[in-house]
């Protein structure tokens, strides 16, 4: 499992096999069952180039790599329209960054700044959300700083405000490196008190 910034994919290309570069991603579309990523929306690469008709579904998917999304070929892609029903499957998900994080006890632990993503090492394996960057407030004693807070499998959510259970903040990491220990302790211990 490799963990990335989901601002990271942004902007990214997307590569064929044979190394042709087609598009770039302009937006990720996040499915609204469990918090996986369901695709990509499309822009055209070059200085004016604008946003494509066309999108990318996760499954579509060959690669995510640290330079690059790779795909078999151009008939991999899709209409938006079809990326976004894939992904919907009943309630559409929304943008979450500047949500409030909130414990299942009403203490604010910060707002979110950025998504952080688990890309399966397998062709085709899950790209699911696993935390969110925060700018952290003054209930976990660095008010400003950028921290990492670990989901559970399932969250609750509205457009302004992110639940997470209260034992979240005690598996808080700076940096992505020890972070993917963190969500496994951090989900470990969700299902030990289940």
């Amino acid at each position: 499992m490799r963990l990335m910034r989901a601002s990271e994919i942004i902007k990214r290309p997307v590569v064929t096999m044979r190394g042709e570069d087609i598009a770039q991603v302009k937006d990720i579309v996040y499915s609204a069952r469990g918090g996986a990523i369901g695709g990509f929306t499309l822009a055209g690469r070059g200085m004016f180039a604008g946003p494509m008709k066309l999108g990318l579904t996760w499954q579509a998917v060959v690669a995510l790599g640290a330079d690059a999304v790779m795909i078999s070929d151009e008939s991999a892609l899709e209409a938006t329209s079809v990326i976004f029903d894939a992904a919907a499957s009943g309630r559409a998900g929304g943008d979450v960054l500047g949500s409030q994080v909130l414990t299942d006890s009403g203490v604010s632990l910060g707002v979110v700044v950025d998504v952080i993503v688990a890309v399966g090492e397998t062709v085709g394996g899950q790209c699911d959300v696993v935390g969110y960057e925060i700018e952290a407030s003054e209930a976990l004693g660095t008010k400003g700083t950028k921290l990492l807070i670990p989901l559970p499998d399932t969250i609750a959510a509205s457009p302004e405000h992110l639940m997470v259970p209260a034992s979240a903040k005690d598996f808080v990491s700076h940096d992505l490196a020890g972070f993917g220990a963190a969500v496994l302790a951090f989900r470990a211990q969700l299902k030990g008190a289940i």
